[in-house]
């Protein structure tokens, strides 16, 4: 076994100062004034109004420490210094990985959803998803192979600028595909491109978070490579702006949350998630931060345009984070006053703002909230309140700090008091509880692939391990990412990496599940090497901001 370097030993406890950690890191051999990601938001806005200096010293460094080492006999860097048991899983999941690898004219491009030969029907698994590829790029990162990050990035920036349509009906223009998939024509030896922005999937219903991801990952690329050319490219900056300008733009919403329809995300069918599911918000939310981040400032880019794209992230950030901890927020303490809510109440007096029903409180909340621990429910609108927990979107609020610190460690608890239900025998739960009966009917429309405890529906989704593992670095609590990759390492390999399980504890391999998945392979490889070296944490999490901590104030129609 190889030798184990000093800061592979911070694994061996349950808590520890990350700061502290992170202080310790590799660092590029170029000052830098403090880092973007440690100022408040208000400091960004009047930064980007500075010259093009005080730009590039804003950035820290952003090595990752993984990034850019490789071992000389073409192992994976990372594998030679794994402190954990198998070390052949990793090595497995490699080489699985690098099996998925799609090229473009010679060179590599991003990865399939799946490499099953086992299975007759292909679908779409032989594209690259948008949100599937995010831990493949990770993975790719970590280990100091970020070409094909940038080619990816590139790519799928092209696929933005064509013209989308469903029907007679185009799309907008920031609009960012679902997939895309390499043609291969071996007779002209020419390679093309087929874009997927809805008009082919079930439901047809277009990705709102696939040009979240694309900001986050382009970010996660700056922050482990040092290169701040591809993000300040003419190109990159445009689809930025698209992106935010298409997210921004006025209509008739009263809240700050993002409106959308069921099966825009990751639950790509119908379970009931349309209006403001929590995945979208946190999505949105850390996109926004990343975009403040990555733009640059009006002199250098599209003068007063840039500013006023800016000042609407900021002003938005600040009332999406009061929104979100305020009203999506749920604990023992504030279900009990829900419970307690009167209803029909009118003016700005009222207490019960959504005017939710207590009566629609579900039966199982009462016993599964504990009274140490909470989370973000799945969704708030007007008379409507979805109790379930949403793995996604509350790892990714810990991680984009929409999350307070004390919510962050609620979260932690919440899954620790409720083991069984949200981990089980495979982490970890798309979502918790499962619907059922006259309810599955009403909700799926009698989906046959969203059974109860299957696919959306309750099932276990491994891919999830790698935003549990870092959301347990943040707040510290790696003993619940160590228990969790030890439950996936007992099964994942044996079964061939499936998609997903079925079941209430996760036990059974899902039954229309795809093997050889390339997500679940890469997340398992994320959630190792993150946990083995936790600076790597720095690519895919961002830190509280503390302009956003006040209590803001709001127009007297919102006041108590």
């Amino acid at each position: 076994m190889p030798t184990t370097p000093s800061h592979a030993s911070i694994a061996d406890s349950d808590d520890f100062d990350l700061s502290r950690l992170l202080n310790h890191r590799p660092r590029i051999n170029v000052e830098r004034q403090r880092s973007f990601d440690d100022r408040s938001l208000g400091d960004l806005y009047l930064s980007a109004m500075d010259s093009r200096g005080g730009y590039m010293d804003s950035y820290e460094s952003m090595y990752s420490p993984g990034g850019g080492l490789r071992s000389l006999t073409g192992t994976p860097a990372s594998s030679t210094r794994l402190s954990f048991e198998p070390q052949l899983l990793v090595a497995e999941a490699w080489e699985a990985l690098r099996r998925s690898l799609v090229c473009f004219r010679g060179e590599p491009l991003g990865t399939i959803a799946a490499v099953d030969s086992s299975s007759d029907e292909v679908l779409n698994y032989d594209q690259v998803f948008v949100r599937d590829f995010v831990p493949s790029a990770l993975a790719f990162l970590m280990n100091g192979e970020p070409d094909i990050v940038k080619n990816f990035l590139l790519k799928t920036l092209l696929l933005q600028g064509w013209e989308k349509r469903i029907d007679r009906f185009k799309l907008g223009e920031g609009a960012m595909p679902a997939s895309f998939k390499v043609l291969k024509d071996p007779k002209r030896g020419v390679d093309t491109l087929a874009a997927d922005f809805g008009e082919s999937a079930i439901g047809r219903v277009a990705p709102a978070d696939s040009g979240f991801w694309w900001i986050i990952l382009l970010r996660a690329y700056t922050k482990s490579t040092g290169d701040l050319t591809l993000a300040e490219t003419p190109e990159c900056q445009k689809g930025i702006r698209l992106i935010m300008n298409q997210c921004l733009a006025e209509g008739f919403d009263t809240f700050p949350t993002l409106l959308c329809a069921d099966g825009c995300c990751m639950i790509d069918r119908r379970m009931g998630v349309y209006g403001y599911p929590i995945e979208i918000q946190a999505l949105f939310f850390m996109s926004l931060r990343c975009a403040l981040l990555l733009l640059k400032p009006a002199a250098e880019g599209n003068g007063k345009q840039d500013d006023d794209i800016m000042e609407r992230i900021v002003t938005r950030l600040h009332a999406l984070s009061y929104h979100m901890r305020s009203y999506f927020w749920l604990d023992f303490q504030q279900l009990n006053v829900i419970y307690r809510f009167k209803t029909e109440e009118y003016s700005h007096t009222a207490v019960n703002k959504f005017n939710v029903i207590p009566e629609s409180i579900p039966d199982w909340l009462f016993d599964f909230m504990p009274s140490r621990g909470g989370y973000f429910v799945g969704n708030v609108s007007p008379a409507r309140m979805d109790f379930r927990w949403f793995a996604l979107g509350n790892c990714v609020a810990i991680l984009a700090s929409l999350a307070t610190p004390e919510q962050a460690g609620a979260i932690m608890d919440l899954i620790e008091e409720r083991w069984e239900d949200l981990i089980g025998e495979m982490p970890l739960k798309i979502c918790y509880p499962t619907i059922e009966g006259h309810e599955w009917q009403n909700v799926t429309g009698c989906d046959p692939k969203n059974t109860r405890w299957s696919y959306h529906n309750g099932g276990s989704w491994p891919v999830l391990i790698w935003l549990l593992t870092a959301a347990c670095i943040k707040t510290g609590r790696l003993k619940i990412a160590r228990r969790a990759i030890d439950l996936a390492e007992a099964r994942l390999g044996k079964d061939g990496w499936p998609e997903y399980y079925d079941g209430k504890l996760g036990r059974y391999v899902g039954k229309q599940a795809r093997k050889h998945q390339t997500w679940s392979i890469a997340g398992y490889l994320v959630a190792k090497m993150m946990l083995e070296d936790p600076s790597h944490l720095g690519m895919i999490s961002l830190e509280e901001d503390k302009a956003m901590n006040p209590v803001l104030k709001r127009s007297a129609s919102w006041t108590v």
